[in-house]
């Protein structure tokens, strides 16, 4: 095509130009010819054909990846290089006849998959025993169907012109090899020359290879090894290690042939048998045939024996025997044979012994069997199907003999059970369950029929609405049906999802708050249920009053814009994650950060508008926003007036998002947490609470002095030097494949580290994936626009994949009035970040960090305080329950991963394997406490349980915490740093610091192995075996299905964990496979963490060497202390520069460790200033006094690590006592009734507590049912004068009344108006009888209780009770009379206060 188009233009305009002109164009027209040619050649096609081209060098084609297409025939080539093409995979044809090619060496087209035509005729191939390979290749080309090739032979002329395929081995007189002398046994002592003879005839001349124990000899590792050239082995300066089982091949083109096996036996010393060949176990098919392998060595030499089971002599078989070498050989192989068998070695200095299994398979037989099934629509219907064999069986379902629909509806259980959900019609049919192993399959069928119900229909519709800026709309919808039809809402065709700005109540009616011309638009009803959907939409107009000021032009354009560009980067980002499955590691890691909780998003989306809006009125200011690197000296007038700055604030949600505690609920506050950790301390309510800003140690360090991170431009210089890229960081001196256990403890010291970590900080990232300007994908445009900041990826790297430049990354919201929203404060304030969760270790990832959460996992339905459970296994007990609606990062391949992830009171739930089962445990444990307490105080209400429980679960993990785990972790050293709990001080703040959670907590992503390892209760792999990291992120599929959390829990207690070395930190499973998905850029969790660290303004490592009294550093060398490795520091210097630009992440990690702890200096200075904070500065801490009585506490520190796991996992019985601490099994392992217990009785309510001596019983008013914190009755209704109430009954606590047990059947009238004078002299005599008690009423009346009781109560129980309850104004009378008696007593050891109820 280009010859012709050329010769066209050459014609056309040689007809019209003079001769001179005719010159200049031709030349022009070559010139150009050769730029067509480079272009050709570089890009899908090289047309290299008739150039008297003689050879190709082997880089010819390097860089040339792409190419599809080369001719190369009509040339001269006479020889090729093995190495030419292997630069090309993508390779469809190659063109090479009618050159000289006369010999090929062997592999010259192994790397070409992509081919599809070769053509190799019209050469001068040598068709001799050498181009054998050549004729396998075209064989398998054409037997593929995928490929065509042409070869032909030129010599020997007897075959001229046969295709190379056609040629046979006999045709050639190719001749297999035969051993012609064979080595023999030899017996040798150190020093010796061994020869080892071995010889071969073939066509070709075969080559010789050695074996030693069935492993090819290198004689290029070992120089005292010698191959000499008639085959012979020759072994210098003989070495016990040379000792074992020889065996020579002989091998060419025609095939191969091994001589017999040689034994090298070294003799020393006497000395006792070790074993050269150790059985191992194997697997075989009845009727086949098995050798167990053994050899030892020793002086004399051992003789081998055989016994099986519980070392029983073998059976006298002829099917069995002993091979020379020792092996144990089994012919014709039965069920029988199944079993362990022991090999003894045995001379005159020692006997030992190893054993192996034989596993004897069999094909698959039916132990439970599916039977036909009617259900209605919309229901849920189980086929259990289950089969033994060994293998174990794997049980596939079928429908009408093709597979089972794509979809979440359809659920095979771990246990074979095929569960489909809400039926529909069209799953009516035939079923068929399949038993599957490696023997064979077996098959049975079941039926199902599906009775129809009824389509949605609406009950009430909406209708077009105009309202005002600011206010809350509710738009009515509301549908019946059959199923109960779920209404959900569109807007402008994006799925309105629950957040503080929507909400969708129960009947369907959707509630829109603090409207704004963002909202404005078509709203969509839609009713669904399993029959179908109807949908109805309105449209909502919003009337927006003129704010516009001539001061500020900017000011209005922008706000709209802002909300507008964020709005609809949030709306795409929601699309892309939540409407369909996770595309790449960018979307699982947006999946997994992606906030939760409707609060949490709304303020997040409040930052961004506001300082999106802000940077828009900048780009309009010529000047452009000026602030010192200090930002002290900034005036924000002068880029936009006061009013309009509270314009901004109001309308992006920044006003709206300032919390304001209540904490004046005592009678709660007192006793209990709040689920978002306000109100712990009393003075400061905001400490540690979720959604507030990180602390911070040391003042924030950003490039602008205020919100732009250091290194976000590539060309500032800091220090003299320019900021290293993290991704380059990583790659040189964090990532690692070599791994060294970990001799003292266990990977559950990692676990329970991460754990941890999810209960104290998790960041709140950035809403959008896309940046606000023009909505593009933080990961294609690879620039820094907000919110994107993204890692780029250096030169070169070695994983780079399809040309992508760069890795995901976004930056983390920021807290309003920080950063450019700080102007709201008329001042410049750094940009801080929001933690999410409280600050407090208070088991906020088992409960949430908000009502919402909290809400969500809570059991309300049998009100016994339980949390939500999921589907129960075969142990009895349950999992967590799935979460509910879109698709989820668990759901990225359903083929692979069909089950959703599971909801806790953390989102990271599901990141790992090993997480996901320590959530598993710690939400049982909850409702196994919850159902003692219940057993123990049947009067207690659900709130009651819930809150007692989840105080008592707080405090087994702060001890657990405390106590077992952290002395692991600071050692010795550290541990003296953190001090004895001296009390509560509440001028502690207990906030996460954000170096803490950026940073130095981060340490545990070096103790994380590349393997979570799955063990059985014999702590051997289970059948599936264990999970590479990368294939255990986000995957709860293999916990319903692969064994539940058991061989998951043995993996972590029962394996060593990973050794913290220097110069081994993250396995590249977390730097180069983290979320990996198939055709993507992996991310590089390292590299994350640098970014992080950068984008929150984390000081760099010096600066807190500084803080934590270590020695300035000015040069590398002053690090040596500590950090001893010249090659670290090498790479630091190579890497920065200067070591005051070193990243804190990357520095605290090479720290050397302090001998007996897993921390470097700073790294330890760092954790304990933070664990101290969270213990002293926490009002609720389990060691404070008055938090948990004495006998409570001795019982809660009898908590450990090890009865979680016996309590709680399905049915782990032996642990060690120290779960973090290696040890050996069996010898090293208690059995569960060893571990001591939480004695829960401790909680149980007894008649000393209610501290009432049986005087006040008239006016003891208890039932039964609910009763909490807010309130005491089962109705709110007045106090009638007849009311007749419940006393308490004589029991066996005499007359202390017991403040849970009340009696139905005795009843006693209180008096109210008529029998009051007798009322009066009664109470005189108990007067006179707390006259006597005087001490004991002064310890009583010192430890009262300030309680606030709901409207229309009046508080009881001024002395310490052990559950405050509120009574009714009727009731209060009475009690408010015994109240007056008692403070006109003239005793002075009455020191009410007056804030008493």
């Amino acid at each position: 095509l280009c010859e012709v188009c050329w010769t066209g233009i050459i014609l056309s305009c040689l007809e019209k130009l003079s001769p001179r002109a005719n010159l200049i164009l031709l030349f022009q027209l070559n010139v150009a010819l050769v730029y067509v040619l480079i272009l050709l050649i570089v890009s899908c096609f090289s047309y290299l054909y008739k150039n008297e081209i003689q050879s190709i060098d082997r880089q010819a084609f390097k860089g040339l990846a792409s190419l599809e297409q080369l001719y190369l025939h009509f040339n001269q080539i006479e020889t090729l290089e093995p190495e030419s093409f292997t630069h090309l995979p993508k390779l469809e044809r190659l063109f090479l006849h009618n050159n000289r090619i006369a010999h090929l060496v062997p592999g010259t087209f192994s790397h070409l998959e992509s081919m599809k035509r070769l053509r190799l005729d019209s050469n001068a191939l040598h068709c001799d025993c050498e181009i054998l390979w050549l004729a396998e290749l075209l064989k398998t080309y054409a037997e593929s169907g995928n490929a065509q090739a042409a070869a032909t032979c030129e010599y020997p002329r007897r075959i001229q012109g046969r295709s190379v395929a056609t040629i046979t081995p006999e045709e050639l007189n190719c001749e297999r090899p035969r051993i012609t002398s064979e080595p023999q046994d030899v017996d040798v002592t150190s020093g010796n020359t061994v020869y080892f003879t071995c010889r071969a005839e073939g066509n070709p001349k075969p080559e010789i290879i050695w074996l030693r124990n069935n492993n090819e000899l290198s004689m290029k590792e070992d120089s005292r090894l010698n191959l000499l050239d008639d085959g012979t082995l020759m072994i210098e300066n003989t070495q016990e290690t040379d000792q074992g089982i020889y065996q020579c091949m002989a091998k060419n083109v025609a095939g191969e042939v091994k001589t017999q096996e040689v034994t090298l036996r070294y003799f020393g010393s006497p000395a006792r048998p070790s074993f050269v060949i150790h059985p191992q176990n194997t697997e075989v098919l009845v009727g086949e045939s098995v050798t167990l392998e053994c050899s030892a060595t020793g002086h004399p030499q051992p003789r081998i024996t055989w016994t099986k089971g519980d070392r029983t002599p073998l059976p006298n078989d002829p099917r069995i025997t002993i091979t020379p070498s020792g092996g144990l050989y089994i012919q014709n192989v039965n069920q029988e044979d199944s079993g362990e068998y022991t090999c003894f070695a045995t001379n005159s200095i020692d006997n030992i012994h190893a054993t192996a299994y034989i596993i004897v398979q069999a094909l698959p037989q039916f132990i439970v069997i599916p039977q036909d099934r009617t259900v209605i629509e919309g229901q849920t219907v189980d086929f259990p199907c289950e089969a033994q064999g060994y293998p174990q069986p794997v049980i596939a379902w079928t429908k009408g003999g093709s597979q089972l629909s794509v979809d979440r509806r359809h659920l095979v259980l771990s246990s074979g059970t095929l569960r489909i959900s809400r039926v529909a019609l069209h799953d009516q049919g035939q079923y068929e369950c399949q038993a599957v192993n490696i023997i064979g399959s077996q098959r049975i069928t079941v039926y199902l029929t599906v009775q129809p119900r009824v389509t949605p229909v609406f009950a009430s519709v909406p209708s077009d609405m105009t309202v005002e800026v600011g206010t809350n709309v509710q738009i009515p919808c509301s549908s019946q049906g059959e199923p109960e039809p779920v209404i959900t809402w569109n807007k402008d065709g994006v799925q309105v999802t629950e957040s503080g700005k929507f909400h969708v109540s129960p009947e369907g009616f959707l509630t829109i708050r603090d409207v704004g011309t963002a909202d404005e638009g078509r709203y969509e009803c839609v009713a669904r249920n399993t029959i179908g959907y109807s949908s109805v939409s309105m449209v909502l107009s919003v009337n927006v009053p003129n704010v516009s000021r001539n001061g500020d032009p900017f000011v209005q354009t922008s706000i709209v814009e802002a909300i507008a560009t964020v709005d609809r980067a949030i709306n795409s980002t929601r699309t892309h994650l939540f409407d369909s499955r996770p595309r790449s590691p960018n979307d699982l890691l947006a999946l997994f950060r992606y906030p939760r909780d409707p609060y949490t998003v709304e303020q997040a989306r409040a930052g961004e508008i506001f300082e999106r809006t802000l940077q828009l009125i900048q780009d309009h200011v010529r000047d452009g926003l000026m602030v010192d690197l200090n930002g002290t000296s900034y005036h924000y007038n002068d880029l936009v007036s006061p009013q309009y700055l509270n314009l901004i604030a109001n309308l992006s949600g920044c006003t709206a998002h300032r919390r304001v505690n209540n904490c004046s609920d005592m009678c709660f506050h007192q006793k209990y947490r709040t689920h978002d950790g306000t109100c712990n301390n009393l003075q400061h309510p905001m400490w540690g609470a979720s959604l507030t800003a990180f602390e911070r140690l040391l003042k924030s360090v950003y490039e602008n002095g205020f919100n732009l991170p250091r290194g976000i431009g590539s060309n500032r210089h800091y220090n003299g030097y320019t900021l290293p890229m993290p991704r380059l960081v990583s790659t040189t001196l964090i990532g690692t494949e070599t791994i060294t256990p970990d001799n003292q403890y266990t990977h559950m010291l990692m676990q329970w580290g991460q754990f941890l970590d999810h209960d104290l900080d998790l960041t709140v990232a950035a809403l959008s994936e896309a940046r606000f300007s023009d909505g593009q994908h933080c990961s294609s445009v690879c620039t820094n626009d907000p919110p994107c900041f993204s890692i780029m990826i250096p030169p070169n790297d070695p994983r780079v994949r399809n040309g992508a430049r760069c890795m995901f990354f976004v930056r983390s919201s920021p807290v309003c009035g920080s950063g450019m929203t700080s102007l709201l404060m008329n001042s410049v304030y750094p940009r801080e970040q929001i933690n999410q969760l409280t600050s407090y270790i208070d088991a906020s990832n088992v409960y949430g960090s908000s009502d919402h959460e909290a809400l969500e996992i809570r059991d309300f339905a049998s009100q016994r305080g339980l949390l939500r459970q999921g589907i129960v296994q075969r142990s009895g007990k349950p999992l967590l329950p799935f979460a509910t609606g879109p698709p989820t990062e668990c759901m990225r391949d359903e083929n692979e991963s069909p089950i959703p992830c599971f909801l806790a009171g953390d989102q990271r739930a599901n990141e790992q394997l090993g997480l996901t089962s320590m959530h598993t445990l710690w939400f049982r444990e909850h409702n196994r406490i919850a159902t003692e307490l219940l057993k123990l105080n049947p009067h207690w209400d659900g709130d009651t349980i819930y809150h007692e429980t989840r105080k008592i679960v707080g405090a087994e993990m702060q001890h657990i915490t405390y106590s077992h785990w952290l002395p692991k972790i600071l050692g010795e050293v550290g541990m003296k740093m953190l001090g004895e709990y001296k009390g509560y001080d509440p001028n502690v703040n207990s906030g996460i610091t954000n170096e803490f959670a950026t940073a130095a907590f981060r340490f545990g992503h070096t103790l994380i192995n590349p393997l979570l390892y799955r063990l059985d209760e014999n702590f051997e792999p289970i059948p599936q075996d264990h999970v590479p990291l990368h294939k255990a992120f986000f995957s709860p599929f293999r916990i319903v299905n692969e064994g539940g959390i058991d061989p998951l829990l043995r993996g972590l207690f029962g394996v060593a964990g990973k050794m913290r070395v220097p110069s081994q930190l993250l396995n590249t499973e977390l730097t180069e496979r983290l979320f990996s998905m198939a055709r993507t850029v992996a991310l590089d969790l390292a590299a994350m963490n640098i970014q992080r660290g950068r984008d929150h303004g984390v000081p760099p490592y010096h600066d807190f060497r500084v803080y934590c009294n270590l020695s300035s550093a000015q040069t590398f060398e002053d690090l040596k202390n500590e950090i001893k490795n010249p090659e670290i520091r090498e790479k630091l210097s190579r890497l920065y520069g200067s070591p005051l630009n070193v990243d804190l992440f990357p520095a605290l990690m090479v720290e050397d460790l302090v001998p007996g702890s897993r921390l470097g200096p700073t790294l330890m200075c760092l954790l304990s200033t933070q664990f101290k904070r969270l213990r002293d500065g926490d009002r609720l801490w389990y060691e404070n006094p008055g938090v948990f009585t004495p006998a409570q506490l001795t019982q809660i520190k009898q908590t450990s690590l090890a009865r979680i796991l016996c309590d709680n996992s399905d049915n782990i019985t032996k642990v060690q006592r120290d779960v973090f601490k290696v040890a050996e099994f069996p010898h090293g392992y208690s059995t569960c009734e060893d571990i001591p217990k939480l004695d829960l009785r401790m909680w149980q309510d007894c008649c000393e507590d209610c501290r009432t001596r049986g005087q006040f019983n008239a006016f003891s008013y208890h039932f039964r049912g609910r009763r909490s914190v807010d309130y005491s009755f089962q109705e709110d209704k007045p106090l009638k004068k007849a009311k007749t109430l419940k006393t308490v009954s004589s029991t066996k606590q005499g007359k202390y009344f017991n403040n849970a047990t009340l009696s139905s059947e005795e009843h006693v009238k209180v008096p109210v108006s008529n029998d009051f004078r007798e009322f009066v002299l009664e109470m005189q005599k108990t007067i006179t009888s707390l006259r006597n008690q005087p001490n004991n009423m002064h310890v009583r009346v010192a430890s009262l209780n300030v309680c606030k009781c709901p409207r229309g109560a009046v508080g009881r129980g001024f002395f310490s009770l052990a559950s405050l309850t509120c009574m009714k104004p009727g009731l209060a009378y009475m009690h408010n009379v015994i109240f007056f008696f008692l403070k006109t007593l003239s005793l002075s050891i009455f020191r009410f206060n007056p804030a008493i109820c």
